[in-house]
């Protein structure tokens, strides 16, 4: 064995325990983000759709399935359910014929931004089972090593976008009266859609 190589014990314990508890952790997530966009008659996918939509604004299928981590064909029926409910626009570019882009409608953009607004941490299980270390250590886990390892299985454009959609968080939004609003964003434009 090479120096610094792993043991096959070693593989095999850590893709076991990163399997265990990324399935444990998916199983929580998957429930607590089905609760929060029930309300919007939204699954997981459409929804993801549209945060991926909202931050990289006219985003080509493939971009959604590569940083939705879904399949082509996946991003594509969702996105043309998302159409047809008025949420997304699909188009062509003159100098690019081959793919397909979309573009949030503003009927999509309040869902979205509606959604944002009712987000409960209350209702969150990860963040409540986080809040435990943010007591101890006076902020939350920075997750650097997981970060590192789906940098290096899904390539640095993908954290890239990772990276900018929580930077639009901490531009574009802002805390008033225990919610979370779009700055120029007024609820009752939500109601006009």
């Amino acid at each position: 064995m090479k120096e610094g190589q792993a043991t096959l014990i070693e593989a095999l314990l850590f893709s076991q325990r990163m399997a265990q508890l990324g399935k444990a952790l998916w199983k929580t997530i998957e429930k607590d983000w089905q609760q929060w966009i029930k309300p919007y008659d939204l699954n997981i996918n459409e929804h993801h759709i549209l945060w991926i939509s909202y931050h990289l604004k006219g985003a080509s299928i493939s971009d959604v399935a590569k940083f939705g981590v879904m399949h082509v064909s996946t991003a594509f029926n969702f996105s043309k359910k998302l159409e047809e409910r008025g949420l997304l626009e699909f188009s062509k570019r003159e100098n690019d014929k081959r793919n397909t882009y979309i573009q949030l409608t503003e009927k999509g953009e309040n869902i979205l931004l509606e959604s944002i607004e009712k987000f409960n941490p209350e209702d969150n299980s990860v963040f409540q089972g986080a809040l435990p270390l943010r007591k101890i250590y006076g902020k939350f886990p920075d997750i650097i090593e997981l970060m590192a390892i789906v940098r290096n299985i899904y390539g640095e454009d993908f954290m890239e976008i990772f990276e900018r959609s929580f930077h639009n968080i901490g531009s574009e939004f802002f805390e008033d009266e225990g919610k979370i609003k779009k700055i120029g964003y007024k609820n009752e434009d939500f109601a006009k859609s």
